[in-house]
């Protein structure tokens, strides 16, 4: 059930993969956006023009030879001039992803770059963005527009384009979608707190507290065994990983899955491992508070261990950051379960914590969890709690959802939710502890 490692396939099936995977996410149109690499001999490997993104095979990829041969069946694409343009401002640059997602679409066309300080991990990954003036699209004045910034600023590795979209390098593909889906999911989350009333933002000061409690060494155990009921839980866990990427429940760049084994011991994903690309192999276990040899778990292990001592009753944790949500989780504003009856019955009511005690060895979010199965973190995450792993991920689909009903009712209205003696009534009926 290994996934092939991106970085070992042919830069037309690693395109092939990555621009499905955008156009199925919706953060492109079958005539919209192109990605390109650049392999080791300098060619630039590119979509081709007017060819449906929801059906390119690695056979319609085009190669741009470094000598300026053209190969394949199709034109490249019409843009491949400020591709080519932001590889010659940029060497170590070999892949480039210009899209036009929703939200930073709306970013482009309102002259402004998406604040990523929103969330702890998103400005490592997207770094300072800029802004390049408008030119007509595919036209050599707006390759140099686009690698004028990128020269002139070569901290750079994304360029809003004024009333178009946006375009992002890495150093490779991996590392340029990473980029690109957080840079999106920030954008997204910042249009949905607006309408809750403004995201709040983290300190340079909460923002090193996240990066100082990022992996170190963590104690070891040799020798691991995988009997049949472990195996059974990485299958589980990588399967559910998958479909909350999806689903849009989770990114690249942040989420974590656990389940428990036996006692308190559990199996986790890793950090480090963008988590489109899970395999069973690299789920880690966790034994006696140790984990298994040369594995790297996530950053919130210590979290979800302590949870696990505190709560016998919990058997899976899922933590992640999905856009209505953290709508909510940015913005302070209340997420209130009880406008609609069924989410109440899933959920109950969800609390916010404040940022940083997810990193301090206190029991505050285990305890919460005792009695409620959801907790938002502010500004970090949802930690959703159940019996078993579908379970809890049925939880996580409810609060999505409901948080994005609520973003949506808000212009409508004062929402209204039910009072105190119908949440009693539901309590009574559906067995609500």
């Amino acid at each position: 059930m290994k996934q092939l490692d991106t970085k070992l396939m042919h830069p037309a099936d690693q395109i092939t993969l990555i621009i499905g995977r955008i156009y199925r996410s919706g953060m492109t149109t079958t005539s919209g956006g192109n990605i390109s690499i650049k392999d080791e001999q300098g060619d630039i490997w590119i979509t081709p023009g007017s060819i449906d993104k929801g059906a390119l095979t690695a056979k319609d990829i085009m190669c741009v030879k470094a000598d300026g041969t053209i190969v394949g069946v199709h034109k490249p694409s019409s843009e491949f001039p400020f591709h080519k343009a932001i590889y010659d401002m940029r060497p170590d640059m070999t892949a480039v992803i210009h899209a036009h997602p929703p939200a930073l679409v709306s970013f482009s066309i309102v002259h402004q770059i998406p604040d990523t300080n929103i969330i702890p991990q998103a400005r490592g990954i997207c770094g300072k963005i800029g802004f390049a003036p408008y030119a007509v699209p595919g036209s050599q004045k707006l390759g140099e527009n686009i690698a004028k910034e990128f020269e002139d600023n070569p901290d750079y590795k994304a360029v809003i384009m004024e009333n178009h979209g946006v375009v992002l390098c890495g150093k490779d593909m991996e590392d340029a979608y990473q980029r690109f889906e957080t840079l999106e999911f920030c954008g997204r989350t910042l249009l949905n707190a607006k309408i809750l009333g403004g995201a709040n933002t983290l300190t340079d000061e909460q923002i090193a507290l996240h990066d100082k409690a990022l992996y170190a060494e963590y104690p070891c155990f040799m020798n691991a065994a995988y009997p049949s009921d472990e195996r059974a839980i990485r299958a589980e866990i990588v399967n559910i990983v998958r479909r909350a990427c999806d689903q849009g429940l989770m990114i690249s760049s942040y989420g974590t899955v656990s389940v428990r084994w036996r006692d308190n011991d559990f199996l986790i994903t890793p950090s480090g491992v963008p988590r489109w690309d899970m395999a069973l192999e690299d789920i880690v276990q966790v034994r006696d508070g140790l984990v298994e040899t040369g594995k790297h778990p996530s950053r919130s292990i210590a979290l979800h261990d302590i949870i696990y001592r505190m709560n016998p009753h919990i058997n899976s944790i899922i933590l992640t950051q999905s856009p209505n949500l953290m709508a909510f989780s940015t913005s302070g504003a209340k997420f209130d379960v009880r406008t609609i009856p069924e989410s109440w019955i899933m959920l109950k009511d969800v609390p916010t914590a404040p940022f940083g005690v997810q990193y301090e060895a206190n029991k505050q979010i285990a305890e919460t969890l005792k009695s409620l199965p959801c907790v938002l973190i502010a500004n970090d995450s949802v930690v959703v709690t159940g019996d078993k792993l579908i379970n809890t991920f049925d939880r996580l689909e409810v609060a999505e959802f409901t948080a994005k009903s609520l973003i949506m009712a808000a212009p409508l209205g004062q929402l209204q939710p039910i009072s105190q003696e119908e949440v009693e009534a539901l309590r009574k009926a559906f067995n609500v502890v």
